[in-house]
């Protein structure tokens, strides 16, 4: 089960103003706080944030509603974005890449996607995983060519990135809606 959070809701919660975008540091710590909030209170562990409303975002927002929701977030829970339009991924992705931070997205034509930093070979389990579903180091590993050495410390750095669910030798996909 996914929890999905509307922003243009929290944002509507944060502001006296209406809008639609997503503009100045103060803002954007608001929103993240209410999103926060919400998440906490969640019993599903995946909370996906849909943006599909919102029109424009800076990178002070970027950075206070992803990045930093991101470091606080509690362990055992995920984040998936979604809704996001070429300048809202473009902001996100610059701000998550400089802090080394990494985030699943599914984009408006569907799939799934990641945005932020992502080695090479994250992206490559990434691709096995999200396209065969759950497996053991051992089976990307044969599916990449690659030592089982190579592909468990990718797996073991999308897991601690919480970017695939790790339970039991087992990395799954998060839940996309």
């Amino acid at each position: 089960m996914i929890l999905t959070l509307r922003v243009d809701d929290f944002l509507r919660g944060a502001v006296a103003i209406p809008t639609r975008d997503l503009l100045t540091r103060p803002t954007g710590a608001a929103v993240r706080g209410r999103i926060v909030s919400a998440i906490a209170a969640a019993e599903q562990p995946t909370a996906c944030l849909d943006f599909g409303a919102v029109g424009l975002i800076d990178f002070s927002c970027a950075d206070e509603v992803v990045a930093k929701l991101l470091r606080v977030l509690a362990t055992g829970r995920y984040v998936v974005l979604r809704g996001l339009d070429d300048t809202h991924a473009e902001a996100i992705h610059y701000v998550l890449a400089r802090q080394e931070l990494s985030v699943v997205v599914v984009p408006r034509d569907g799939g799934w996607d990641v945005l932020g930093y992502a080695t090479p070979d994250m992206r490559a389990v990434l691709e096995v995983v999200y396209a065969e579903g759950p497996g053991d180091t051992d089976r990307v590993a044969r599916r990449l060519d690659w030592t089982p050495e190579r592909a468990a410390d990718a797996l073991q750095t999308l897991a601690l990135r919480r970017l695939v669910l790790a339970a039991g030798g087992t990395f799954a996909p998060l839940p996309v809606p």
